[in-house]
């Protein structure tokens, strides 16, 4: 195994760490000497042993001479476990490889101290892909005024939500439906426009078996504050909290707690200071629209069904991510997902500095 292919293996690893971690990053190491992978390890769980911690515990004497391949760079902070450069000039790693720096002022400068310590360190290697894997940590402390944002919608083929009269209806199949489970257990929030709520009637709860370490926050977007109170999103308060964001004027309105702005941006920077860091918005059409024209979306998971509507209710309006480069959208992804496609686009991606 060589190093790309460690990185690669890192990444994956990483990963498991969704819904469990945050708001800490998702990391992946493994240990490789010879030319031999020795040893692999991820953060499991918020507080708990750091990504190169439980890589190096696995490989034990081993480690020694070994090079440590991590998606991030070493943590130098002292919280609920050692920092990680400890750990590895401890167990005598001779070379470090990390893809991205960490821009967290309390945890930053790893590399700086395996020099220091006499350990070959650099980075770079998958910058762009372990970047892309922990986007809403990255862009929180690189634009700490609003929250990283995704959109999440299901569509027909022709990009249709719903039909014209709005009738509820499944498009996507199981498998995506599952999907979508798992992807709501990585988010501080979701968030729905007020007709979504009134019209769809959803829980906007995590039900499928990754459990989230914290249950996403459920947001309801209105101006004016009114919406119906027999909606399940108010009878499962007992499973997560409900927000309802909206104007100074819709605040006394609002059937549940509520946080407020003059407007979109507004919400967003409320929603942002009571600590909602990524949010996924599902719907409907107009919030998603408004979103994208005020161009704070970051993300787009686009689940595109087989059949086609021909029309109905449109999920972009004029847009249509991923069809062009020069509109500023990177497609990132495509996956099956049973009978339908699942495609993730990119607006921007906050790549820390050398």
């Amino acid at each position: 195994m060589n190093e790309r292919e460690a990185m690669a293996r890192a990444i994956v690893l990483a990963e498991r760490g969704w819904g469990r971690v945050h708001p800490n990053p998702m990391v992946g190491a493994v240990l490789l000497k010879d030319g031999q992978m020795i040893a692999e390890g991820w953060h499991q769980e918020f507080g708990g042993l750091h990504a190169e911690a439980n890589a190096v515990s696995a490989a034990g004497e081993l480690a020694q001479g070994a090079t440590c391949v991590v998606t991030l760079e070493p943590c130098t902070h002292h919280g609920k476990t050692k920092p990680c450069t400890d750990v590895l000039i401890q167990a005598g790693v001779a070379r470090v490889v990390c893809a991205v720096r960490d821009p967290n002022p309390e945890a930053a400068g790893g590399i700086g101290v395996l020099h220091a310590a006499g350990i070959q360190a650099e980075h770079g290697l998958f910058a762009e892909e372990a970047a892309r894997m922990n986007a809403a940590f990255l862009c929180g402390l690189a634009r700490p005024d609003r929250p990283w944002i995704a959109v999440k919608v299901a569509t027909s083929s022709d990009g249709f939500l719903a039909s014209t009269d709005r009738h509820p209806q499944f498009l996507s199949g199981l498998e995506a439906r599952d999907w979508v489970q798992w992807l709501r257990a990585g988010f501080d929030a979701i968030g729905i426009g007020r007709v979504t709520l009134e019209t769809d009637n959803p829980q906007l709860t995590v039900r499928g078996p990754l459990m989230p370490r914290v249950p996403p926050i459920r947001v309801v977007f209105s101006a004016n504050g009114r919406m119906p109170v027999d909606r399940l999103l108010f009878r499962t308060e007992d499973v997560a909290p409900v927000l309802v964001a909206t104007t100074p004027a819709g605040a006394s309105r609002a059937p549940v707690e509520t946080v407020v702005g003059d407007d979109l941006s507004g919400m967003l920077g409320a929603l942002r200071a009571r600590g909602v860091r990524s949010l996924l918005v599902e719907g409907g059409a107009a919030l998603i629209q408004s979103m994208l024209a005020e161009d704070v979306v970051d993300r787009i998971y686009w689940i595109r069904a087989r059949t086609a509507m021909e029309t109905g209710v449109s999920a972009f309006g004029g847009f249509r991510p991923g069809e062009s480069e020069d509109s500023g959208w990177r497609v990132v992804r495509r996956l099956a997902l049973g009978p339908d496609t699942l495609l993730v686009t990119d607006r921007r991606l906050c790549l820390p500095d050398s």
